[in-house]
């Protein structure tokens, strides 16, 4: 087993997240959306990905945070409020993220590597792997597939 993993880094607010590499398909700016009546809270809507329709999950509801400043008007907002999708495959689809800004890939050491922190709640502790310890900052590490799969878990 490798001793080190490279993950795709991104922001919600102040919180530093991370998923594999693997999983990344793609990051793209924002993409029009088109609402899903009676959908889950969850889902942002679904974007048109050159020709495949995608759905987009707003990630800030997913994981129970504060009020997601994606779910008004997106046309009245700056283009520089707007999220930026990371499409991501799993196993059985391709969905898109969104993120208030992206990272860089890091490299991260197994060594460095902690349970979830005990301040979350269960519902979100399940969707994080765990966290790095970094110099400056903790990166949670997102077990993607659990965050896609938001059917089971609502």
């Amino acid at each position: 087993m490798p001793t080190e993993t490279q993950l795709c880094t991104f922001f919600l607010g102040q919180l530093f997240f991370g998923i594999e590499v693997e999983k990344v398909q793609e990051i793209i700016r924002y993409q029009e959306m088109t609402r899903v009546p009676l959908a889950p809270p969850v889902v942002g809507g679904l974007i048109n990905l050159r020709g495949q329709i995608v759905t987009a999950i707003d990630l800030r509801r997913r994981l129970d945070l504060n009020e997601s400043p994606y779910s008004d008007n997106y046309a009245s907002r700056p283009t520089d409020k707007l999220p930026l999708n990371v499409i991501v495959r799993t196993s059985d689809e391709t969905v898109s993220l969104l993120v208030d800004e992206i990272g860089d890939v890091l490299e991260v050491d197994r060594d460095d590597f902690e349970s979830p922190p005990d301040t979350f709640t269960s519902k979100v502790r399940q969707l994080i792997r765990g966290a790095y310890k970094l110099k400056d900052r903790l990166l949670l590490f997102l077990d993607v597939d659990k965050v896609v799969d938001f059917a089971a878990n609502h």
